[in-house]
């Protein structure tokens, strides 16, 4: 097969490729348009694994157009929480302590807490995926196409939230595809999760830098 025949029955994983590395890019910057780019990318990638029988993948494509929508709208908006209004009226304070407050979204480190509930969250994703893949479908691989997919779920909320070890996250996630897509076959998506391999510590460094400045 010439290059030629092999572009044009390649090229919509190739373009997935080219496009999921300048999310990556997008992401290191901090950048929101990583977000609509990202919507694009998935919806490439939701044909891409469908023919490579990688279901379980399929799906978290689905899932990053939802938390790529959630994740467009905290960077821009800001979150909310719950805090306290001090102002006054006439020397006396009108605070409500369940008043609504939008604050700019900033990277951060992974709280204990939040760590053991999404530890958790991994550990029911990645039974219930083995489970349905291992039984329902025709996929050669369920065991890897779960963990990389309930993984991939838990980094991609993180990154959401701009918490800093998500990177540690995507560089398992990137190692694991970059097997397993040597094993299937997808040549060029092989390239461009090694590519995100080695951007994800391009990444870490980048966004240790910010946690640094913020805490000046």
């Amino acid at each position: 097969m010439n290059f030629t025949v092999w572009l044009s029955n390649n090229y919509i994983e190739i373009f997935g490729a080219v496009i999921g590395i300048l999310y990556v890019f997008l992401e290191i910057k901090q950048n929101p348009l990583l977000w609509p780019v990202g919507i694009v990318t998935s919806g490439v990638y939701i044909y891409v694994f469908f023919t490579g029988k990688l279901y379980a993948d399929m799906g978290l494509q689905t899932y990053y157009v939802v938390i790529s929508i959630l994740g467009w709208y905290w960077w821009v908006k800001g979150v909310r929480h719950k805090g306290q209004n001090n102002e006054t009226v006439s020397g006396n304070k009108t605070g409500n302590p369940e008043e609504e407050k939008t604050e700019k979204l900033n990277v951060t480190r992974l709280r204990f807490d939040t760590g053991i509930r999404l530890a958790f969250v991994f550990v029911l994703l990645y039974s219930a995926m083995w489970f349905l893949l291992r039984k329902f479908t025709d996929s050669p691989v369920p065991a890897a196409d779960s963990f990389i997919t309930s993984l991939s779920i838990i980094a991609t909320w993180m990154l959401a939230r701009k918490i800093y070890e998500h990177w540690y996250l995507w560089i398992v996630v990137n190692t694991a595809m970059v097997i397993l897509c040597l094993y299937r076959g997808l040549y060029p998506t092989l390239v461009l999760y090694a590519v995100y391999g080695t951007m994800s510590f391009a990444g870490l460094n980048a966004w240790s830098k910010t946690i640094r400045q913020n805490s000046k």
